[in-house]
């Protein structure tokens, strides 16, 4: 599986190709050299990350896929229906999926999702509007929602949690 790093705001981004589908982009807490990415898709990968963090790019334009159960599959797409900017709950993300019990297993599935950014589990918040679990770690999770917010200029330039 060809692998390529990028440097991002946030720290080294891992980005995982399988297949010809974009696999896995995670964030690293240890530094790692950059080097060219192996294969345009992955290439293609790192170019649209670096526009999201520009502030360019609201939507993504990849091939994914990532191995889950169907009940993550489904959770991991509704998570593309959430708007550059946005923000719901774990409570409305289970309404939407007309499964209003579910929400613990949601914020699982959302813990699994292995496509950082792209899937935006991030902008998924506890009913309080609190920030809630993010394997990134929650000052990410911040972050990207404070850069989202800054770019469409809504709301708070510093969101208070």
């Amino acid at each position: 599986m060809p692998v390529a790093y990028c440097r991002t705001p946030l720290g080294i981004t891992r980005i995982t190709e399988d297949d010809g589908f974009i696999s896995a982009i995670s964030a690293l807490d240890e530094e790692r050299e950059v080097t060219p990415a192996p294969t345009a898709l992955l290439q293609s990968a790192i170019d649209q990350l670096d526009e999201y963090f520009a502030g360019t790019r609201k939507v993504f334009d990849l091939p994914i896929k990532q191995p889950g159960t169907s009940f993550q599959q489904k959770v991991w797409n509704q998570l593309l229906q959430i708007n550059y900017g946005n923000t719901i709950s774990y409570g409305q993300q289970s309404n939407k999926m007309n499964d209003p019990l579910a929400i613990r297993a949601i914020a699982a599935a959302n813990g699994k999702n292995n496509l950082w950014i792209v899937v935006p589990c991030h902008r998924v918040i506890g009913s309080n509007g609190s920030l809630t679990g993010y394997a990134g770690g929650l000052w990410r999770k911040q972050w990207l929602l404070e850069h989202e917010a800054r770019v469409m200029g809504i709301g708070q330039t510093k969101l208070q949690f």
